[in-house]
């Protein structure tokens, strides 16, 4: 499960140059030397894999909890449902990405402001400080892969599934600085038809999962403590 995070990073990263984008092609890299560049999109991307990766703490925290109270199995059901109703509802998908609601709005401003007083330094720090932030803002495939963060159970294996989102999207997001966004139509096409089908799987394992049915790996059973054979023994 914790390589999904991965997968959904990769199979998302044109999402995220679609989002990012313009920020990372803002970014104050005013040189030739491709190795400066390099590093200099090393350090705003490792910005946001770090803000992914506090956000995937703070979800598993949420999540440790409920696996305290012996509520894993409802919860990983839940997430499930909520992955296949996000994609299979377009409607109520496109509202949760938007993150244009009048509660956003303030919060977006600030975040956007502050990230326009670091795009004018020059300096690594800066560009490390402007990734952490684009990470706080609103979007939804960020959001579809907290839903599945969740169901890790454990605070570290939220985060590090975050973390592994995180370094999916960096190859798209490198190049793009290096591209300045020459993507070919028909990978863009391939990839936003890949998102949702493997979002849908996703939310189907994770219900088969909490069901328990005694399948290996899949939807293992679980013992008279609530846990997984699989993951106690």
């Amino acid at each position: 499960m914790i390589w999904a995070g991965l997968i959904m990073g990769i199979l998302g990263s044109l999402h995220c140059i679609g989002m990012c984008g313009p920020i990372a092609l803002a970014l104050p890299i005013q040189t030739a030397d491709k190795r400066m560049r390099l590093l200099a999109a090393l350090f705003y991307n490792s910005g946001r894999a770090v803000t992914y990766s506090i956000l995937g703490a703070i979800v598993g925290t949420l999540g440790a909890a409920f696996k305290i109270a012996d509520l894993q199995q409802i919860v990983s059901i839940a997430s499930g449902c909520m992955l296949v109703v996000l994609i299979l509802a377009p409607f109520i998908f496109r509202k949760t990405a938007s993150g244009k609601t009048w509660i956003a709005i303030p919060y977006v401003h600030a975040l956007k402001q502050s990230i326009s007083g670091h795009l004018k330094q020059h300096t690594f720090s800066s560009l490390f400080v402007i990734g952490l932030l684009n990470g706080l803002l609103p979007c939804g495939l960020v959001s579809l892969t907290l839903i599945g963060s969740i169901a890790m159970e454990d605070v570290f294996q939220s985060s590090l599934y975050m973390a592994l989102f995180g370094l999916g999207t960096l190859p798209a997001m490198v190049a793009l600085i290096f591209t300045k966004n020459y993507i070919p139509a028909s990978l863009k096409h391939l990839f936003q038809k890949a998102v949702p089908v493997f979002v849908c799987a996703l939310g189907i394992v994770l219900i088969l999962r909490g069901m328990n049915l005694g399948i290996p790996y899949v939807s293992p059973a679980a013992d008279k403590s609530g846990c997984a054979e699989v993951s106690c023994h």
